[in-house]
């Protein structure tokens, strides 16, 4: 068994502040809750949300991703766990997405509406960017590795949530300030972005064979075509449920498919401990 690559006291530092912006992050959310500060979440979702709606108990996948990303903050500031390069890579671009994640639930009880838009294209790219950026190495991830399931998934995960809810977030800001072109309509608005986010998740999805990615995008075009189909609008309602079908089940066939001519590079550093 090889040794474990001992974290330097900057990578102790960095851990560290991993954790706490989490810690934040989890914390903003109880206390915007809790202390009654502004307006919901869905408050803010469903104040202008007459373009593209998404159902209520579509927004429960928060609790198995904050579970996730407990899990991941914890474990990379455990004594025994080495400083492996996925560690390292998404190490501060963890912490910039718990700060951004934290910020948006304050952001949207305030109604800063501009400042939500920022936030949330903000999590969603320092995260694809490392995920894009290292896909091979994720790809080639041990099937058991602790890197695998508590680096790679949770911040996947996360990724893909952040996927469906950004463009959620803009056209309900640009429906409710009335920025959305009127020679087009808002059900043309929301098919729109029904299909660039289900085209770019299976790139996503293509690149990293992670079935973390896909499977938040699929739940939440699933919320989508709930919330339309009550409200009576059967296109976009039928348009969200073919994307959940079609990112699933594109999801499966890529994330299950093995090539032959695939092999593990040499130079990817894991932890032993996994």
């Amino acid at each position: 068994m090889p040794s474990i690559v001992r974290p330097t006291s900057a990578q102790k530092t960095r851990r560290l502040i991993v954790l706490a912006s989490m810690a934040f992050a989890v914390i903003a959310g109880q206390l915007q809750q809790f202390a009654g500060i502004g307006q919901t979440p869905a408050e803010f979702a469903a104040d202008s949300d007459a373009t593209l709606r998404v159902v209520g108990w579509a927004f429960a996948i928060w609790g198995p991703i904050y579970l996730g990303l407990i899990a991941y903050s914890v474990r990379q500031v455990l004594p025994q766990t080495g400083e492996s390069d996925m560690i390292r890579w998404f190490g501060w671009p963890s912490v910039l997405a718990f700060l951004g994640i934290g910020w948006w639930i304050l952001a949207a009880a305030w109604d800063a509406e501009i400042a939500t838009i920022v936030l949330i294209f903000g999590s969603l790219s320092v995260l694809v960017i490392p995920l894009l950026t290292h896909a091979r190495a994720i790809r080639d991830l041990p099937r058991w590795s602790g890197d695998r399931w508590l680096v790679a998934w949770p911040l996947g995960a996360l990724a893909g949530w952040l996927t469906i809810a950004s463009p959620v977030n803009l056209l309900t800001v640009a429906t409710g300030n009335g920025d959305l072109p009127t020679s087009v309509a808002p059900t043309a608005w929301a098919l729109l972005a029904v299909a660039v986010v289900a085209a770019f998740a299976l790139f996503m999805t293509w690149r990293i064979r992670l079935l973390a990615y896909p499977l938040p995008v699929s739940w939440g075009f699933l919320g989508v075509f709930a919330a339309e189909q009550a409200k009576g609008n059967a296109t976009l309602a039928s348009g969200a449920l073919t994307a959940s079908l079609i990112v699933l089940g594109g999801a499966l066939i890529l994330c299950f498919w093995r090539r032959r001519s695939s092999s593990r590079p040499a130079s990817i550093q894991t932890d032993p401990t996994s």
